[in-house]
């Protein structure tokens, strides 16, 4: 029996923290992984408030690491003791998508995750896992492709950051948007995955990088990680006019999940410039645009889901760019918590008080 914490009912405050939880399996393809770290990230408040889908009861958590414990008959590449990172969108490796070399659309394994339970409670009772993971789990049962081995000296914490935060912020920089050296960016939402695309832009040689934040205190940490100005967004004209001449920025980053927040990253971007959406929004929060300003704009408007990644080929670059001094994994970490802490780290995520907290088991 493990520990995990466990959704019970959409719109749950409290996750019940629970020691008699099991891991079903693993079965012929499947890894079974002991978690060291897992973060706390504003997709796993998604799911408990049922902006993201779930099937309940849920383990939730999807942004982890660990070591593997279990490996089915027919898994080869990763055994027992490698270190891993958990990939909550794993590739079948045969469906258009992945023959299309688009992975993270493959959605395969999170379909199956929705009638096939991955836990059971201490009575028997199934549970499923958050996005076909649960990471906030002492142990947990992935597809064989849901796991993405890592070298050892990589720590656990920053391991977990690579499943999905760092994944998410920079891939949307250097897969969906291409950011060229010498661009203008703008950010809109300077939480975690935020911070990862501030980051990103750095790396890739932006000249400009506006990160807009309505709460004032997330100006200064944005600068730390390469922003070169912030605003809130009643101060974006005046700075679009400080800083483009009026005319907008090259790429315009929504990393919130708001229909209002794609509308502010619409309104930064340039005539003939990208609006990147990050932010995972609601099903019912809807986005328009006129038709004449779709066309006459020339703005393009583009999806990054996953941050566009391969995990098999960009995790090993995150890793190449965190070694070389480029990637900050370390600013990003608030505190360090451990299991018993995790109601209390969704509130201090709920209040804005934190941009990522991991637990350690």
């Amino acid at each position: 029996m493990a520990r995990a914490a466990v959704m019970h009912a959409v719109g749950d405050r409290e996750l019940d923290l629970r020691d008699d939880v099991r891991a079903v399996g693993p079965g012929p393809d499947q890894v079974k992984v002991e978690i060291r770290a897992t973060g706390v990230c504003h997709s796993d408040l998604s799911t408990m408030s049922g902006v993201l889908p779930s099937v309940q009861p849920a383990v939730v958590g999807h942004e982890g690491a660990g070591v593997v414990a279990e490996v089915g008959e027919r898994v080869t590449g990763v055994r027992p003791g490698d270190h891993v990172v958990v990939n909550w969108t794993p590739d079948c490796g045969e469906c258009a998508d992945c023959l299309r070399g688009e992975p993270y659309l493959c959605i395969t394994h999170i379909a199956q995750s929705f009638s096939e339970a991955r836990f059971a409670l201490g009575d028997g009772t199934p549970a499923f896992g958050m996005a076909g993971t649960g990471t906030w789990a002492e142990e947990v049962v992935l597809p064989r492709r849901g796991v993405i081995k890592i070298a050892d000296d990589v720590p656990f914490e920053y391991a977990a950051l690579l499943g999905c935060g760092i994944p998410t912020g920079v891939g949307a920089v250097i897969n969906t948007a291409r950011v060229t050296p010498g661009s203008t960016v703008a950010v809109v939402g300077a939480g975690g995955v935020g911070l990862a695309v501030v980051q990103g832009a750095r790396i890739a040689g932006a000249a400009t990088i506006l990160a807009i934040d309505p709460n004032e205190a997330k100006h200064p940490v944005a600068e730390r990680f390469g922003a070169t100005h912030t605003t809130t967004p009643d101060g974006l004209d005046e700075a679009k006019g400080l800083l483009t001449g009026g005319a907008g920025f090259d790429y315009a980053f929504e990393v919130v999940g708001r229909s209002a927040a794609i509308t502010t990253a619409w309104d930064a971007a340039r005539r003939g410039g990208d609006v990147i959406v990050v932010g995972a929004g609601a099903a019912d929060d809807d986005w328009s645009q006129s038709a004449f300003g779709l066309l006459f704009d020339g703005k393009t408007l583009k999806a990054s889901l996953y941050g566009g990644c391969d995990l098999k080929r960009d995790i090993p670059l995150f890793v190449d760019l965190w070694r070389a001094g480029r990637l900050d994994i370390e600013g990003l970490i608030t505190r360090r918590i451990g299991f018993a802490d995790i109601n209390d780290a969704v509130r201090a995520l709920t209040d804005g008080e934190a941009i990522r907290q991991v637990v350690l088991f």
